[in-house]
């Protein structure tokens, strides 16, 4: 998966990088306010 620089996980404070809908986010359960999202394709309508 291809992740820009731009976007910083770190797994040691919880943070998952996942892929929903060919876009590239990083969640954390611990802390939701560390979210982060790498802009993807345009969607259709």
């Amino acid at each position: 998966m291809k992740v820009k620089a731009s976007i910083k996980a770190d797994p040691s404070k919880g943070d998952i990088i996942v892929r929903r809908k060919g876009r590239v986010y990083v969640v954390n359960k611990t802390d939701p306010n560390r979210k982060q999202r790498q802009k993807g394709p345009a969607r259709k309508k």
